[in-house]
């Protein structure tokens, strides 16, 4: 497998990292915990030949054709255990919990998926922390700061749960074939689950005309009467638009609303 632009899948939405140096500070970046590691992709094995040497891994891989690469490459990390590699699709197996063991999530998201993923990420209780490359423009929106343009409810959604920060910024060149947008690795140490679907719909209003202001958005769901009183105890603006406020404040919003 040495033309790697002529195997990889635009369906699959496959972009190998190639750059050694990226591969590296990955590694570098892992938070420092005895958990088992989950990649998803992990493609050629490109980084997988890293983590198998670190820690206990377990792979998904839903293209066939690169199943049995990884088989055969890794037949000896397979045989002692320091890989388990799970074929298929890893959306369709995960359902509550990925593992049945605590784990990390350490992988290259195929971008298509890398939301979806995340977020399933963020609401399994075995899944202790997040390491992953995706597009640098979903990283930022998970990692905004109130202010800041990209913030929004993947934003409040992510830091409800953990830490979140962009480690890493990573050019098209480190990959092959090269993807047309930059990416980044985004780490998320999680304190706690995603766990309130009152709170996430309660967000899509809130941020449903981001340039509109947050009462004007509030008022497609919410009685003005309600969301007066509500911005009289928290002392808000009535001028103030979504991405100005905080996500203690959106939690204290939420629940004097309910």
């Amino acid at each position: 497998m040495q033309n790697r632009a002529a195997i990889a899948k635009k369906k699959f939405g496959q972009n190998f990292l190639r750059d050694h140096t990226v591969l590296a500070q990955i590694i570098q970046s892992m938070p420092d915990t005895p958990h088992r590691i989950a990649e998803i992709g992990p493609g050629l094995g490109d980084l997988t030949k890293y983590l198998v040497d670190v820690k206990s891994v377990t792979a998904f891989e839903v293209d066939t054709d690169l199943c049995k690469h990884l088989q055969h490459h890794f037949a000896d990390a397979i045989a002692t255990e320091a890989l388990t590699l799970r074929c298929g699709d890893v959306l369709e197996t995960w359902k509550s919990e990925l593992l049945d063991e605590p784990y990390d999530l350490v992988a290259n998201l195929p971008y298509y998926i890398a939301t979806n993923i995340i977020l399933k990420a963020l609401a399994d209780p075995a899944c202790k922390n997040l390491l992953v490359m995706i597009q640098r423009e979903v990283a930022e929106k998970f990692s905004a700061a109130p202010n800041e343009r990209a913030f929004g409810a993947l934003s409040v959604i992510a830091q409800s749960v953990g830490d979140v920060s962009i480690v890493l910024h990573v050019p098209p060149s480190a990959f092959e074939p090269a993807p047309k947008v930059d990416s980044a690795v985004l780490l998320i140490s999680k304190r706690a689950n995603r766990n309130d679907e009152g709170f996430e719909d309660f967000l899509r209003v809130a941020f449903t005309q981001p340039r509109k202001t947050l009462h004007k958005n509030l008022t497609s769901r919410y009685g003005s009467q309600e969301i007066e009183n509500a911005y009289r105890i928290l002392e808000l603006e009535r001028t103030l638009r979504p991405h100005q406020l905080g996500t203690l404040d959106f939690h204290r919003l939420y629940s004097i609303l309910q």
